[in-house]
């Protein structure tokens, strides 16, 4: 399987752009990555992972403007995003009514993640548009934890991007469309800490 130097934003930009899926390391864990525009692109990555069609994937962009572009930021969700973004945090926010049907399943959410290295940020920039970034492996089934790992577990990948994961753990989920904000997923991010950053 074709790896990528990290610096080969162009090349992997191409995989992208062509609906091909790949396999990046995060500030979490490994993920595997395709773009958020396109239907086949979505199929294919839900092939890599065998993720049913009920789930929809978390999106990751490459900044806050790009968040805004496609979902509603409000006062709470803009602490958050100011105090843990780019960090191990999924905000779920209300997607714009802009984002086509097929991206989320109908859903009136998204889960939202920002790009935590430089890489990911170019990648992402380099597409000019949000990905699609979940972990990588087979849905259900825990994450993988090398690069062979992902070779065995996720074998219809486009290619691979060379890197390692610093958390080793999975994001904290961060549900803000409601009343009172709730943690959908515990990680790196304690409520603590998000109870402190909303009463500034």
């Amino acid at each position: 399987m074709k790896r990528y130097r990290p610096d080969e934003t162009a090349a992997m930009a191409a995989v992208l752009k062509q609906d091909g899926v790949l396999s990046t390391p995060t500030d979490t864990v490994y993920g595997v990555c395709a773009r958020m525009s396109s239907p086949q692109a979505q199929e294919n990555l839900r092939r890599v992972k065998n993720r049913p069609k009920t789930k929809a994937f978390p999106v990751m962009c490459a900044d806050e403007a790009q968040i805004r572009t496609i979902a509603y930021v409000d006062e709470r969700a803009q602490k958050l995003i100011s105090a843990f973004m780019p960090g191990p945090v999924t905000l779920v926010l209300k997607k714009k009514e802009s984002v086509p049907e097929f991206v989320n399943g109908g859903l009136p959410t998204l889960a939202i993640r920002m790009a935590t290295s430089q890489a990911l940020r170019d990648l992402i920039q380099a597409l000019g548009e949000p990905i699609y970034m979940t972990s990588a492996n087979q849905s259900g089934m825990p994450t993988a934890a090398s690069l062979e790992e992902i070779e065995q577990s996720c074998p219809l990948l486009d290619g691979m991007m060379e890197g390692s994961p610093s958390f080793g753990q999975a994001s904290t989920i961060i549900d803000c469309t409601q009343a009172e904000i709730q943690i959908l997923r515990q990680g790196p991010i304690t409520w603590e800490q998000i109870e402190q950053v909303l009463k500034r």
